[in-house]
Formats: structure tokens, sequence, C-alpha cells
């Protein structure tokens, strides 16, 4: 399926989860925080804007924020909660739509990267980052660690999370370095929902790499937002990429 098909409107109403899950407190305030230290008083642009998860609460801090979003249901959605005047956002794929003006951040998080699925693509998204940045300027993405040590041989899923009425599950093509992730929910009277998604998971190395041929500079990578140490164990990592002060 093509993203645009994915998060349409029955997704983008569903998408919302005030207070809990990615929208949690804990969740979202170390990821504010974070970016808006990495903005510097600049102006910030977020690729995949979604419905304004991260950039309400960033914009509410004083940063500038302008947003790029594939899916118009999920305009609509942001639209609900800031106009066009609090957040612009153009309506276009992150891989080459953009937006007028310099920024000291662009910023995509939540595994979103993974949406796009080819290297090409993916190697796209960092280069127009680039395009939209000035010297210095940094491009932050949160990003998944693919969890193959967890996939025995011969299996091809592996159950992610599970809590009374959900149940996360991703089924592997490892040659093609893809995933797709199944999200199951069961409501109050057993009939289940699964939403899909696929993604081409991207080991930090391969990253690295990426952003080397955009022109950056890995600056820092960390375990979350709150600067926890990196290690073989992290399951997830925000990495900060920086253009060289001059070029």
């Amino acid at each position: 399926m093509r993203q645009e098909e994915i998060w349409d409107e029955d997704a983008a109403r569903g998408y919302d989860t005030p207070g809990t899950g990615m929208f949690a407190p804990e969740v979202l305030k170390p990821a504010v925080d974070r970016l808006a230290e990495l903005a510097g008083g600049g102006r910030a642009l977020e690729f995949a804007i979604g419905t304004g998860r991260v950039a309400l609460p960033l914009a509410e801090r004083g940063v500038a924020v302008t947003g790029i979003e594939l899916s118009r249901p999920m305009i609509e959605q942001l639209r609900t909660k800031a106009d066009e005047a609090a957040i612009p956002v153009i309506a276009g794929d992150m891989l080459a739509a953009t937006a007028p003006g310099e920024f000291s951040l662009v910023y995509l998080v939540y595994n979103t990267i993974s949406n796009l699925l080819t290297q090409a693509g993916q190697v796209a998204c960092f280069r127009n980052a680039a395009r939209h940045l000035g010297p210095g300027g940094r491009f932050v993405i949160e990003l998944w660690v693919p969890e193959l040590r967890t996939l025995p041989p011969g299996r091809q899923a592996t159950v992610w999370h599970h809590e009374p009425g959900y149940i996360g599950l991703d089924t592997y093509d490892v040659p093609a370095q893809r995933v797709v992730s199944h999200h199951f929910r069961f409501g109050e009277d057993g009939r289940g929902r699964v939403f899909r998604s696929p993604h081409r998971y991207i080991w930090p190395g391969e990253l690295d790499l990426m952003g080397q041929l955009a022109g950056f500079e890995l600056e820092s990578r960390h375990a979350d937002w709150s600067g926890a140490e990196f290690t073989a164990e992290s399951r997830s990592h925000v990495s900060v990429y920086r253009l060289p002060p001059s070029r």
C-alpha cells in the first residue's frame, strides 16, 4: 500500500491518544525539550508532521514550526487544533517537498523515516533536509534499532509488545530489509481491529552513511530524548546530524 492510502481518514481520526502511548507526558515532554534546545532560537521544520503531536507543544515553547505532510486527512486533523498562520503545513512528500525559507532544525520522529520503503528514498530524505538548513543546521532522527537478534532461525515474526486489548507483531523480510508492523486491538466485545504499516528498517551505521552522502556529520547519538547512553542493548536512538558551519 502507498503511505497516503495507509494514513487515511480512519487512521487520522484514531491517531491521537491524549495522555497515553506516544502522547504520554513522559514520552512527549523530553522530545519537545530536546528539540527546543536544538532549534537554538531558530525555525524548525518537521517532516511528516501528522496531527501535530510534537509540533503543537514545540510551538507553545516559542519555536516557529513549519510542517511537511503527505496525508491530507492528517493535515485536516491538525487544522482542528491550529490554523495555517500558527503552524504552516506543505502538503507533499518529505523526499522532495519544499518549505519556504531557511531553518536551523529539521526533525523526523517516531520511526517515520522507515516509512520510506527504499534506500534511495531514505537518502533523498536526508538530502531534502540538508536543502532546508542553513550552515550548521541540524537534522534529528528518532528511530528504532532492528530487533533481528530476537528473530530465531526459520521464524519470520516477533511480538514486540502486548498488553490487555493490544498485540504488536512485526513480520520480517530479511533479504529485502523490510518489516510490516501489525497492530491488533481488541474491544470489550472480543472483536479485533488490525492496522498494518510497512517499513524499511535501517541500521545506525547505514543511517550515518546516508547522512554523509547528504553532507552531514553525526553530532550525537543517544538511546532516548533524555540523553541516555546508546549501547548494544538500546532498542531505539535519537541521532543528531549537523551540517558544517560553512559550506
